[in-house]
């Protein structure tokens, strides 16, 4: 292995049965046992079905992921995205040795230390103190260098009024707290972080990020991170990993991995909504596209754009008020442009709303949709939804 890469993953899978502890029933343990001594395959491993959580399988063996193949550098800090049950938790699982992969394997340079629910790591009849001590023990270190950082974790959870309390009488975010101070300080060369910060609040949650961030690019550790903060990803991370399905969809820098999660799984270009507003109002459809190209979906720099929305108008309806916001991936606005308040009669119409040159960086965007009635100077919203469209820039060739 590369003396620069501290990670290296090489065609892991990891299979589970669904309904059962462990790998299932005696009888299919016998039956593994079997085979296994006379060098033949696990005969189960030809039967597993894909890790798709939104359709039902005729098989009760699923692979949470399958064939699974990259290489993390030292220093990398690294966003594991994408949508439930994908496969995220259980790959941090195997890479913190938590389980081990039904095939392939994992190599690993130096400590790990993880985080990836609430009380992993933690004995719950011991105290705070206890348990510092006790994980510094698990990672190889002495107890010297343990009560050097003890200072610093407890400092940086913010529960030391409670640090000689057993852990068990902890809130959910109180152990949160403590388990993040103790991964992030003590002295481990990589460190795993799952969607367990959400627990915390939004304060000490930025206090996370920003420790992630020292470790990673001030101190040179490396840092894998799963969360569906998208903008949290981006901010901290270098590199990504997307993963859809339980397999590997894609990798590279992390831009480009949130780019290709957030064109696969928002609406898209076009979408029919066929949404009731009120008893007057009924949205059909919205879409996007270059003014001068009937090509939907892409647009590049220089064209000229318009959003049209189509409705249908079931009874009068008097000073409504459309508009469109036009937001990056990771929720920063860039633009919102409405309409002057519309008074129209019973019928189909089309609302516009026609842009200047494109002048936005490469990337995905997204669409939000608005809908106020002005009334004696305040504007009444009837509805609203984010990212109900998404749309791709691409630069002049």
């Amino acid at each position: 292995m590369d003396k620069n890469i501290v990670i290296k993953a090489e065609n892991i899978s990891k299979q589970y049965r669904l309904g059962q502890v462990g790998t299932g029933t005696i009888s299919h343990d016998l039956n593994r046992f079997w085979h296994k001594i006379r060098g033949k395959e696990d005969p189960y491993l030809k039967i597993g079905e894909t890790n798709d959580r939104s359709t039902k399988g005729d098989s009760d063996y699923v692979w949470s992921l399958r064939d699974i193949n990259f290489e993390i550098e030292q220093g990398d800090a690294v966003g594991i995205i994408g949508r439930n049950g994908a496969g995220k938790s259980t790959l941090l699982k195997l890479l913190s040795r938590v389980t081990k992969p039904t095939t392939g394997n994992i190599y690993t340079k130096g400590r790990i230390a993880s985080l990836l629910e609430v009380g992993t790591g933690f004995h719950p009849e011991m105290t705070g103190r206890e348990n510092i001590f006790l994980n510094g023990a698990i990672l190889g270190m002495t107890r010297k260098e343990i009560t050097r950082k003890f200072d610093e974790i407890v400092d940086f959870s913010g529960v030391e009024r409670y640090i000689d309390t057993p852990v068990k009488r902890y809130s959910s975010g109180m152990y949160v707290r403590l388990a993040f101070a103790v991964a992030a300080h003590l002295e481990s060369e990589i460190l795993i972080v799952d969607e367990v910060l959400a627990v915390g609040d939004a304060e000490f949650q930025k206090k996370c990020l920003g420790k992630m961030g020292d470790v990673s690019k001030g101190e040179g550790r490396t840092v894998l991170f799963v969360s569906h903060n998208i903008d949290a990803v981006s901010k901290l991370c270098n590199n990504g990993i997307y993963l859809k399905n339980g397999k590997l969809a894609y990798q590279g820098l992390i831009g480009d991995t949130i780019n290709q999660y957030l064109s696969e799984n928002l609406s898209g270009s076009y979408l029919d909504i066929n949404r009731k507003v009120n008893d007057k109002l009924f949205i059909q459809n919205i879409y996007i596209k270059s003014v001068t190209d009937s090509t939907e979906r892409i647009l590049v720099t220089g064209d000229k754009w318009k959003i049209t929305l189509n409705i249908k108008v079931n009874e009068p309806i008097y000073n409504y008020v459309f508009a469109i916001g036009i937001s990056t991936v990771t929720d920063t606005p860039i633009n919102t442009t409405w309409s002057e308040p519309q008074s129209l009669e019973k019928g189909l119409y089309t609302i516009c709303f026609i842009n200047d040159e494109v002048f936005y960086q490469k990337g995905t965007y997204k669409v939000t949709l608005g809908i106020s009635i002005f009334y004696n100077g305040t504007f009444n919203t009837i509805f609203y939804e984010q990212d109900i469209l998404n749309f791709n820039i691409e630069l002049i060739s």
